[in-house]
């Protein structure tokens, strides 16, 4: 979480949108997205790709190998 949350923080302040406006275009609570930002708490993943939607990112999701699928 922490991770996304420093890259949802770096993408709005290079677009120069401030955490009140990026809450109100998407439709989450500012607390929500200061939170997100910190790395703090456990969003829906909905919230999540709705914010990433609205800073035009996007999230790439890999599968990786369980122990038992190699044998």
């Amino acid at each position: 979480m922490k991770e996304i949350g420093v890259i949802i923080k770096e993408r709005r302040k290079h677009l120069g949108v401030n955490q009140q406006t990026l809450a109100d275009l998407a439709g989450v609570g500012l607390n929500t997205l200061v939170a997100i930002e910190r790395g703090e708490g456990n969003p829906q993943l909905s919230t999540l790709l709705t914010i990433l939607e609205t800073l035009g990112l996007q999230v790439n999701i890999n599968l990786k190998t369980l122990d038992y699928e190699t044998m």
